[in-house]
């Protein structure tokens, strides 16, 4: 005989998971004293939601599915918001919940929460298990839905009866056959065909790469066809780390706080051939205007995001990785005429500008891009959202790395547990998280997940004072009337980092921060490093 607790961790481990981040309670006990006995590796968060965005970075590093782990009631409704983010940017994640007993469903007992309803809108898919029978079919089927197709969270709700309960024996389903989930991978012979003749027409074709390339490990694949095409390369948010930075094929990112460069490319061209994007708002502020002067060629694996924002002349669906390999095959000896190419590079030098210093602050864009340089070339890097995402997405030059933030909900509080699920899956890279004083405060609790598991994070601090995106916003647009953005200089964090026994410096100037990040560097475990930066410095 077994029981349900056992079976899920046996399933758990059936699929290879090594490692949840979770926060126990009653509703989930059973689960905790089976998983005690197991090799899988749990790291417990200060927070449920952490645990999610831990699950998320490890994830996103590792390529395989995360696992966050929580108890019903507020602990399943904590997870909420990183269950939210994971979907937004379509990131693998399993997340499983206790819940109270079947018989009590229902009934608005103690820690009863309907998260499968709650989750609805933010989930692939979720199950609340009624049978104990059921777990080892409802194990392989999460698993598989979380990441094929187009990735993202799985929600599996499990009755602390079900977990209980015993069976015979238990057996974990080889295969998986979903009736009405068959994503369409391939991609249609006809529409590459029809977007072959297309690129081969255009005079002025520009790539826009978003994070489906990189999350379908296409990746190398439209590096190779973009240097075989001399087509350039611009990117999302979530599509920063498809090209090397320095490319010189590659434009930056685009859209509101994107490159000048980039934005221009995507302005002038008659053709734009977008990767794995959805194309929100952040990314192309006017949409239809773009559609009117360009033909659009879409490839994405979910149909539901192809035409959505932007009207699409050639709509292909397909994974990634299939389409571009059918697009290499088949493009021929086609490449872009010199006239654009020289254009492009023209409006780099051009469009650059060096962005101002003010004594007695760190200025961070100039920062950070010197701190691209001190890194190993497969370093990661976690921004948080705010200002300091802006800083780090469009200054920081990536090699063999990864950037990971949040970039379609856009949650403050990401960066460090993010950085502890990369941390963790690769425990051999460097993995830095950099974050406003504003989204620290919302998940400094996290230290105390690193010392206790000792996971070798640096974290810088942009520490302005301010709330500082939403000031701009302010600035720009409600007369600088300061609502509420305005931090107080307390916390003292270097006090804070003294009491968790990390290592820690602070900086005024570039001079400073730069070698304090050599400390860092060379600092063996966590380090923080607060740079003090002028209120007023604009995201770009």
């Amino acid at each position: 005989m077994i029981n349900g607790a056992d079976i899920m961790v046996k399933c758990l481990e059936a699929e290879g998971v090594s490692v949840v981040f979770g926060y126990p309670g009653a509703a989930i006990c059973p689960f905790y004293d089976s998983l005690y006995d197991s090799s899988i590796r749990h790291i417990l968060v200060r927070q449920e939601q952490n645990a999610a965005h831990a699950a998320n970075g490890y994830a996103r590093a590792s390529g395989k599915p995360g696992v966050c782990v929580a108890t019903s009631g507020p602990g399943a409704t904590n997870l909420i918001t990183g269950i939210a983010t994971a979907y937004t940017d379509s990131i693998p994640m399993v997340a499983i919940t206790g819940q109270v007993r079947s018989d009590l469903l229902g009934r608005d007992v103690f820690q009863e929460a309907d998260i499968t309803g709650a989750c609805e809108p933010f989930v692939k898919h979720s199950y609340l298990v009624s049978k104990t029978e059921d777990l080892p079919r409802v194990f392989k089927e999460a698993f598989h839905i979380a990441s094929t197709g187009r990735p993202g969270p799985v929600l599996i709700d499990i009755p602390i009866d079900i977990q209980q309960n015993e069976i015979k024996e238990f057996v974990y389903p080889e295969t998986v056959d979903i009736i009405g989930y068959k994503p369409n991978t391939k991609g249609h012979q006809v529409q590459i065909k029809r977007a072959i003749d297309l690129l081969k027409s255009s005079s002025r074709p520009v790539i826009v790469a978003g994070g489906g390339v990189l999350s379908s490990g296409s990746k190398l694949k439209l590096v190779e066809f973009a240097k075989k095409t001399g087509i350039p390369v611009v990117s999302t948010m979530m599509g920063i780390g498809v090209m090397p930075s320095d490319h010189e094929l590659y434009l930056g990112m685009l859209g509101t706080h994107g490159k000048a460069t980039a934005n221009r490319a995507l302005h002038e061209a008659d053709l734009v051939m977008v990767c794995g994007a959805r194309l929100g708002d952040r990314a192309v502020a006017a949409p239809d205007q773009m559609s009117t002067k360009s033909k659009i060629i879409h490839i994405d694996i979910d149909p539901a995001e192809i035409g959505k924002n932007v009207k699409t002349t050639i709509p292909i669906v397909g994974d990634m990785k299939n389409v571009v390999n059918k697009l290499l095959e088949e493009i021929g000896d086609y490449h872009v005429s010199n006239a654009w190419s020289e254009t492009l590079s023209r409006w780099k030098q051009e469009l650059y500008r060096v962005p101002p210093t003010f004594e007695g602050f760190v200025e961070p864009r100039a920062f950070v891009s010197k701190l691209s340089s001190m890194l190993p070339s497969k370093a990661i890097l976690v921004a948080d959202v705010g200002q300091n995402q802006i800083w780090c997405a469009n200054n920081f030059k990536i090699k063999e790395g990864r950037f990971l933030t949040t970039g379609g909900m856009g949650t403050m509080g990401y960066s460090v547990p993010a950085a502890v699920g990369a941390k963790i899956a690769r425990p051999t890279r460097e993995v830095m998280a950099v974050c406003g004083d504003g989204s620290f405060q919302m998940n400094m609790n996290e230290l105390g997940t690193i010392v206790q598991n000792n996971i070798s994070v640096k974290i810088i601090i942009m520490r302005n004072t301010r709330l500082g995106m939403v000031r701009e916003l302010q600035d720009k647009l409600y007369d600088h009337r300061h609502s509420a953005t305005i931090l107080d200089t307390k916390p003292d964090f270097l006090k804070i980092a003294e009491a968790y026994d990390i290592p820690c410096a602070m900086a005024s100037s570039n001079e400073e921060a730069e070698k304090y990040a050599q400390e860092m560097l060379k600092t063996d475990g966590p380090f923080i490093l607060v740079c003090n930066v002028y209120p007023d410095t604009p995201s770009i």
